[in-house]
């Protein structure tokens, strides 16, 4: 038996501003952007590379969703995004305005920020280096 994880929903405000802002600011691709009805739609974005994982956009829908949105771990860091160019994908989100919450550090295991998306949600910015014993 296989399994994956195909989608992680993250709840957003608004769709578009969404869409504007994983495409724009962190470079991720538009998978699909279909009408479900007259206020639900179905939203993939994903990065580079993610081998068919992607975030759903999920609009929140009531007062209860709309309460999570930007905090949906309790202040925890929610995703972590690998990168083969941590330089280059840094400089990316200081350019786009992107909020910074902790600066770059290095660790045995390889390089590591924390950034917000527009809501708020905690990502890590990983780049690992291999180790040798």
């Amino acid at each position: 038996m296989n399994q994956r994880i195909a989608h992680a929903a993250i709840i957003v405000d608004d769709y578009d501003k969404a869409i504007k802002f994983y495409t724009d600011k962190l470079n991720f691709k538009l998978i699909e952007d279909t009408k479900l009805s007259d206020t639900k739609r179905w939203v993939l974005v994903s990065p580079e590379g993610a081998g068919g994982f992607s975030l759903l956009l999920a609009k929140a829908s009531d007062k209860e969703q709309e309460s999570r949105i930007g905090n949906q771990t309790g202040g925890r860091v929610f995703l972590f995004l690998h990168t083969d160019d941590f330089s280059g994908y840094f400089n990316k989100l200081v350019e786009g305005d992107v909020q910074i919450i902790r600066e770059p550090a290095t660790q045995p295991w390889g390089r590591v920020a924390v950034f917000a998306d527009l809501y708020g949600n905690q990502w890590d910015l990983i780049e690992k280096v291999n180790i040798v014993s």
